[in-house]
């Protein structure tokens, strides 16, 4: 590990992966709506005005306007926070870009409950849920700077539309861009080990490579898998787990509700029979507060995946 640990918030590497990429793909635009400073496409407007849009507070109208752009042959990234992307813009999502397969990416930032101060209104906690329940939307939630940057250039590649989370919270780099490789719907394993696994997504990710480095303090191996595409769900690398390790614990800054939790859920109890514990949120809204303290709040923490790891493993025996 670095001697130095860095931190960038995922908002920050969209915003710079779209100004980097709109040199190469010049058929990149860019719709926010009126956000531009928070989701930080201003980077991109700054750099290509001609191919930027504000289309106001109106982001049910931002993806029709994506819509109809995708059928001219662009490639548009509609831009707002989680809350207003996939809630309030829902059934245009689904009818208007959805429904016909367009090839729209939904850059939906200021996530989960690391939002922090901004309330329970805009913690979205249930996007990755909603947009699960659309027929061929990919789900894309990267842990970190070097992965959100390769993650926007793989949706930019792939047809069809995209539906990709950042958060407002600087979380640690954990990835290597120079060896780093995205290939969308395949997980990554980032710690080997036989006793159990952990499978965790988006800023989760370090969180449980920190638990997983305590619990090897103590004796206990775990596996941590990086699971940055919820949808399409790397199914072997899980079944795979769920065979050699017979334990999941899954970690998302999410409702456990049709997130990763229930995923996860879902492919074991169809695959292979495994006990599976949840760490999310819990059937409930999020509260204001310093982000890192509502996190730990909510259980959202290192400390609290190595409490439920030896928990989980002490019900086991």
């Amino acid at each position: 590990m670095m001697a130095e640990v860095i931190k960038k918030a995922t908002r920050e590497s969209y915003g710079e992966a779209l100004a980097e990429l709109g040199e190469k793909y010049k058929n990149l635009v860019v719709l926010d709506a009126d956000l531009a400073a928070a989701t930080k496409t201003g980077i991109f407007k700054k750099k290509f005005p001609e191919r930027f849009f504000d289309c106001g507070i109106a982001e049910a109208n931002m993806m029709g306007v994506a819509a109809g752009m995708a059928t001219a042959g662009m490639i548009p990234f509609a831009s707002s926070f989680a809350m207003f992307a996939a809630g309030r813009a829902f059934e245009i999502v689904r009818n208007s870009i959805g429904y016909p397969h367009l090839n729209v990416k939904i850059g939906a930032t200021h996530a989960g409950l690391s939002v922090g101060e901004d309330g329970a209104t805009h913690q979205c906690c249930e996007d990755i849920a909603l947009m699960r329940t659309i027929p061929g939307m990919v789900i894309i939630n990267p842990a970190d700077d070097v992965e959100a940057k390769a993650a926007v250039e793989a949706a930019i590649n792939y047809q069809g539309p995209v539906y990709m989370r950042f958060g407002r919270l600087a979380v640690p780099v954990i990835n290597d861009k120079d060896t780093y490789r995205f290939e969308i719907g395949k997980g990554i394993e980032l710690v080997s080990g036989n006793d159990l696994t952990i499978i965790a997504t988006g800023l989760m990710v370090g969180e449980a490579l920190s638990a997983a480095e305590t619990l090897k303090s103590e004796g206990i191996h775990a596996r941590v898998i990086n699971i940055h595409t919820i949808k399409p769900l790397d199914q072997e690398i899980i079944l795979k787990a769920a065979k050699e390790t017979g334990l999941l614990i899954t970690v998302e800054e999410h409702s456990v509700i049709g997130g990763l939790g229930s995923a996860v859920a879902e492919t074991v109890c169809e695959g292979y029979p495994v006990p599976v514990y949840r760490i999310g949120v819990q059937d409930q809204f999020g509260k204001s507060g310093p982000a890192l303290e509502v996190l730990k709040a909510y259980g959202l923490s290192a400390e609290n995946i190595v409490e439920t790891t030896k928990k989980a493993l002490a019900n086991r025996k």
